[in-house]
């Protein structure tokens, strides 16, 4: 037998709690705010009906998946749930990125130190004397390139 005190949710509907109360197990009379944005959420006859519904031993989690619901609703009318979730996989999905840019720049750097260097070649007779080249690659140095900054290549390790 439960005590005299009301739910929750009856207290919150001014009703008598009744020995049967749907609400009575899942939104005590010591945490009021818990059934308070499940009704303002969803209400208290879609909630009830929403327990009623289900087996006994599944109606907890479903109480608690509404209050997490609920909270999620008031602070993202919108999107609710799928709003975080969204956010979280988004998060995931751009770390996991980062994660393969790390991993490849680590594989690049290990391949630079473990590849010896490579042997001097001494330079070919074809393009030893600058005089025999074709006049297309005889072209004087350019002062007037345009160096852009954000055209250089960044690595993350420095």
């Amino acid at each position: 037998m439960r005590s005299c005190s009301p739910c929750a949710a009856c207290k919150l509907l001014r009703r008598r709690c009744a020995e049967d109360c749907i609400f009575a197990p899942y939104f005590p009379s010591q945490d009021p705010h818990r059934f308070a944005i499940v009704h303002k959420v969803f209400g208290a006859s879609n909630v009830s009906k929403a327990l009623q519904e289900l087996p006994e031993d599944q109606r907890g989690d479903a109480a608690s998946s509404m209050v997490y619901e609920a909270n999620a609703r008031v602070r993202d009318p919108v999107y609710g749930c799928v709003g975080a979730i969204s956010y979280l996989q988004n998060q995931v999905s751009q770390l996991q990125m980062q994660l393969t840019v790390a991993q490849t720049e680590l594989l690049r750097i290990k391949m630079h130190q473990d590849s010896p260097s490579p042997p001097y070649l001494a330079p070919t007779n074809n393009f030893n004397n600058i005089d025999s080249q074709p006049e297309y690659l005889n072209f004087p140095p350019s002062t007037n390139v345009i160096q852009d900054p954000s055209l250089k290549t960044e690595s993350i390790w420095t």
